[in-house]
């Protein structure tokens, strides 16, 4: 499965919203669009970027890494970051690892 990825500014936000597996070979993809949304941010009054990860069935190391480095990027530039949405199984490997706090995951599925 390919990964999708789309950015735009809603609501003084920027919302990326990620649609496939999120694995080692396309993070770099993911990699660097994160890093274009936190300039886009940087500029927007909320400095906010909203990572939705509803469409994501499955998230290696190498894709949780990206997310971690990307908060740590964001809190460098002034930009808040929090992950979105995640489906059942891959908020319970982000809780697992004591990472939900620390990506600001947000409506987690039950």
């Amino acid at each position: 499965m390919s990964l999708l990825i789309n950015a735009a500014a809603v609501e003084q936000d920027m919302l990326v919203t990620v649609e496939g597996e999120v694995d080692v070979s396309n993070a770099p993809e993911l990699r660097e669009a994160l890093d274009e949304a936190l300039t886009h941010a940087a500029g927007l009054a909320n400095q906010h970027v909203r990572i939705d990860i509803s469409q994501v069935p499955y998230i290696d190391s190498t894709g949780i890494g990206v997310l971690v480095g990307t908060v740590h990027r964001g809190e460098e530039q002034g930009v808040t970051v929090s992950v979105e949405r995640p489906q059942r199984n891959v908020a319970r490997v982000l809780g697992l690892l004591g990472l939900d706090v620390e990506l600001g995951v947000r409506d987690a599925a039950e």
